[in-house]
């Protein structure tokens, strides 16, 4: 790779905790001079001594003001790490200008935006992926006579487009089917929506999720890493489902097969179909895939309880969030020189290594959340735990006044633990947030993130 000036500026558009690992990964690059996020948040420069400037009051979508922010700071590389801004096209403009861009066009991008686009994709290549139907909301009716044809059958009852995390709901009769096709038809991202068949291997345990990530430069691909998302609010996975109350990575879960055949029959069809159609895919591809559970197994536990066979939950057109918190710390790689390789189009010299650590994130969210949490509330604690071995904290939601924190949504930040194994990562990840609170016992996270490879770890 060519020689790259020290003083480069990257920006960056998202504002959370996955920006926020963002920011702190490319400020390690030795390219890198001055970092930009739109809208970002108040302590985001929290893990580095490079310049961090935000532009709070902008949006994601903010086309034009990104645009111009570009052209006036002399930005070299944009990432794009949100949804709605792949959706509202603005790798297509900043591509046009001649900018360099971490993040799919918003054809490409419809992967993740549209998720009848994605069904329909999946179905023309024979992905694994569970049974579903497409509905326009003029079409409802048919939609509810369906129910009546399996009246025990579950579902799922999905909006096909972007919903903030909200647009998955689970069904287990006819009866839960048809309330929430009718929430969801009456709802603008729901105005086309999809009924899914349950993905499962016996009625009592139907799989494990992963989440795995790639780089590509649309035609070449490197695996980034894998991680095991808990969405649930609750221990034992119980209560809502929430944007992610934490995870893990690497997941044991990912055994060497299940990693094969989800490069082989998943990631690379849907690129070379992508490159085939005119709409080349450049970025961070997420696959959410399930190993599903083996005929009669009834308590489903160990890799070699679940089929090799991966199938296709959603994909997603930029890394997760926390799953990014978990895997960039761990990645042997320069972030500057991978984005750049991705941006011109060819990322065949680029080299991922990972420093082999196992990394527990627990969100740490606001009392209430994921309905109505409760904000303005301070948070003592965050300063101390930077300076503990092995703990990484990023924020999200916090607002800064006269040096002190507060809660200002629901997912507030992020604690990473870091060990030789799970056992020892998620430990020091728990003490690490035991030593933070909010007046009142407002501060909400789960102390069970990682159940499933502890489980796995500790098998006799």
């Amino acid at each position: 790779m060519k020689e790259r000036s020290t003083g480069n500026t990257v920006l960056i558009v998202d504002q959370g905790g996955r920006g926020s690992a963002l920011v702190d990964k490319y400020a390690q690059s030795d390219h890198v001079g001055k970092i930009i996020a739109v809208p970002g948040n108040d302590l985001m420069r929290i893990n580095t001594d490079k310049p961090v400037k935000i532009y709070s009051k902008l949006k994601t979508t903010s086309i034009k003001e990104i645009e111009e922010i570009c052209e006036k700071e002399k930005v070299d590389l944009v990432d794009i790490a949100q949804d709605r801004a792949v959706e509202a096209g603005l790798a297509n403009v900043l591509i046009k200008k001649g900018i360099s861009v971490v993040g799919p066009t918003k054809e490409a991008g419809r992967i993740e935006w549209d998720k009848a686009f994605a069904r329909q994709l999946g179905f023309n290549l024979s992905l694994p992926q569970p049974g579903f139907n497409i509905y326009a909301k003029d079409e409802l009716n048919s939609a509810l006579n369906l129910m009546d044809l399996e009246p025990d059958k579950p579902r799922f009852i999905k909006a096909a487009f972007l919903a903030d995390g909200k647009g998955a709901r689970a069904a287990k009769n006819s009866q839960e089917a048809k309330e929430k096709i009718s929430e969801i038809a009456n709802t603008e991202e729901g105005r086309v929506f999809l009924i899914e068949d349950w993905l499962k291997g016996d009625d009592r345990n139907p799989g494990e999720e992963f989440s795995l990530f790639v780089a590509t430069d649309g035609k070449n691909y490197r695996v980034l890493g894998n991680a095991q998302d808990y969405k649930r609010e609750n221990n034992f996975d119980e209560g809502e489902n929430t944007g992610s109350m934490g995870c893990n990575s690497p997941t044991s879960l990912m055994t060497p097969e299940l990693l094969k055949n989800s490069k082989k029959k998943i990631i690379e069809k849907v690129l070379s179909k992508l490159n085939e159609k005119g709409i080349p895919y450049k970025g961070i591809l997420y696959l959410g895939g399930m190993a599903i559970n083996k005929a009669n197994r009834i308590y489903a536990t160990y890799p070699e309880d679940y089929d090799s066979k991966p199938y296709v939950i959603e994909f997603n057109s930029r890394w997760g969030d926390p799953e990014a918190q978990a895997i960039l710390p761990g990645l042997k790689v320069d972030l500057f020189e991978l984005g750049k390789a991705i941006s011109d189009g060819d990322i065949s010299k680029i080299n991922i290594k990972h420093d082999e650590k196992t990394r527990v994130v627990l969100t740490g969210a606001a009392k209430g959340y994921p309905r109505e949490a409760i904000k303005g509330e301070q948070i003592f604690g965050l300063d101390k735990i930077r300076k503990l071995d092995g703990i990484k904290m990023y924020p999200a939601a916090i607002k800064e006044f006269h040096g002190k924190h507060y809660a200002w949504g629901g997912r507030l930040f992020y604690i990473v633990g870091e060990g030789k194994d799970i056992i020892e990562a998620r430990s020091k990840a728990i003490e690490a947030m035991s030593t933070i609170y909010i007046n009142d016992n407002n501060l909400k996270y789960r102390t069970d993130i990682g159940w499933h490879d502890v489980q796995r770890a500790t098998k006799k």
